[in-house]
């Protein structure tokens, strides 16, 4: 059998440009899949249902959370957010990479259930290049914005459970160190078993 496939989870506060980061990944890198999301909350303008996240009510949503079918949930905003866990397993169980674009509370819970996940915290580079971003955006009131900026001093007090913290002030430049930081993954000698036992074995 192969060797284990990689998770990457990307979290980080409101508009710090984790979709963005994200979908840069997956154009430069074919092998990274995207883990599809659930949440209760309405799409967003141009957001499709099982592309973007599955959008389910609320009582469809609880109901996965008592059956134990979701990796991680949390309740953000008012709203929950959640990842089915059987999709995760089965795909790191074949060797697919897999990539979680998920808020700060559940990316902690993925790491207490799977410790292997590698979490990279995305940072802004300034509070006020945040609210920049946040207005710049027009998907939220101002009232939202602020309440959003508010939680970022909590999350980052958070991100010390991380593995990794990238600040997000250039794309290009924030692309470069993730990909550094799969290279090195990659190369975590327990990951390297197999040419371990392969290279250890007696003439060979």
């Amino acid at each position: 059998m192969g060797e284990k496939g990689l998770l990457l989870v990307i979290s980080g506060p409101s508009g710090t440009g984790k979709g963005t980061v994200v979908r840069a990944l997956q154009r430069a890198n074919s092998s990274l899949r995207l883990s599809i999301s659930a949440t209760t909350r309405l799409p967003r303008d141009g957001e499709v249902d099982g592309v973007d996240y599955y959008f389910m009510e609320r009582d469809i949503f609880k109901k996965m959370i008592e059956e134990g079918q979701l990796l991680e949930w949390a309740k953000v905003y008012g709203n929950y957010y959640g990842t089915p866990s059987h999709f995760v397993r089965d795909a790191l169980e074949r060797g697919n990479d897999i990539i979680l674009e998920i808020d700060i509370q559940g990316a902690l819970q993925v790491k207490e259930k799977l410790p292997e996940a590698v979490l990279v915290f995305i940072a802004p580079p300034s509070k006020t290049e945040l609210q920049t971003r946040l207005l710049g955006r027009k998907s939220d009131s101002r009232e939202e914005i602020e309440k959003r900026l508010k939680c970022m001093t909590g999350e980052m007090k958070l991100a010390g459970g991380y593995d990794y913290i990238v600040v997000n002030d250039s794309i290009n430049r924030a692309l470069d160190n993730i990909h550094a930081i799969i290279m090195a993954e990659k190369c975590r000698t327990w990951r390297q078993q197999s040419i371990i036992e392969q290279l250890s074995q007696p003439g060979s």
